[in-house]
């Protein structure tokens, strides 16, 4: 198995993650779930292993969350999942799926928990932010 990211460039905290896995010395699979979302059964199977619920892995900042009235307690987790095919911008990222195990990477160090080779070196993201090498 290889390490898959859920990715979207404009993110950076996904840019972040990516460059970690990439420090580590792994070439991810990149899927840019704004161009290329995932298949219902993708979803729920993510969802599953990440073992959260699908209200978990939705986004609010920046997407159609509030006009939606997401917040409301009204939504299956079915029709919620169906709401992130509808609109993937209400998908959280960065998802990364590796050998040993699947995350939503927020924070982005949280990828260091499920990299298969750790950093070997301290990293530093966009914003200055040190995360010392494991």
């Amino acid at each position: 198995m290889t390490v898959t990211i859920y990715h979207n460039p404009a993110c950076g905290t996904s840019r972040n993650t990516l460059e970690m896995i990439r420090t580590s010395g792994e070439e991810p699979v990149v899927v840019e779930y704004l161009k290329s979302p995932p298949s219902r059964d993708r979803i729920v199977e993510l969802i599953a292993k990440m073992g959260i619920t699908p209200r978990m892995l939705l986004r609010e900042k920046g997407t159609p969350y509030g006009e939606l009235g997401l917040a409301e307690d009204k939504w299956s987790d079915d029709e919620l999942v169906d709401l992130m095919l509808a609109h993937p911008i209400l998908i959280n990222r960065p998802i990364v799926e590796t050998p040993k195990g699947t995350r939503l990477c927020r924070p982005s160090e949280q990828v260091l928990e499920i990299l298969p080779n750790p950093i070997a070196e301290d990293f530093v993201k966009e914003d200055g932010e040190i995360v010392r090498a494991r």
